[in-house]
């Protein structure tokens, strides 16, 4: 299994990124797929997830609905996050987590929330 995060940067409130998981070593297209951030100083916490083959369900954390999305491309088996109206508490390492491998986590990407 490899998750391999990227998209994280340096952005204002109010700003928009999106963030990209590419996937490998086991059947993406009917894996969970999940986003969790860590803060700093924070416990690591979810954020969102969308189910397997079409990714008709999603859930979110409250502190995200309405503002960030998540999606996925089977055929490039990336899972993307879309944030957008961030705020400076978005600041975190964002991670990608498949249910195919519940130990494993990526390197993560950084988000900044800054002027």
């Amino acid at each position: 299994v490899q998750l391999v995060e990227s998209g994280g940067g340096v952005v204002q409130p109010g700003g928009s990124l999106t963030l990209s998981c590419v996937a490998s070593g086991f059947n993406f297209r009917w894996a969970v797929m999940s986003w969790y951030r860590q803060a700093p100083g924070r416990e690591r916490e979810f954020v969102a997830c969308i189910s397997g083959d079409g990714g008709a369900t999603n859930y979110y954390a409250d502190s995200v609905k309405g503002r960030f999305a998540i999606s996925r491309d089977n055929a490039k088996k990336t899972v993307y996050l879309h944030m957008n109206s961030l705020k400076f508490e978005d600041t975190a390492v964002y991670y990608c987590k498949t249910s195919q491998a519940p130990d494993y986590w990526g390197q993560g990407t950084q988000v900044v929330v800054s002027y």
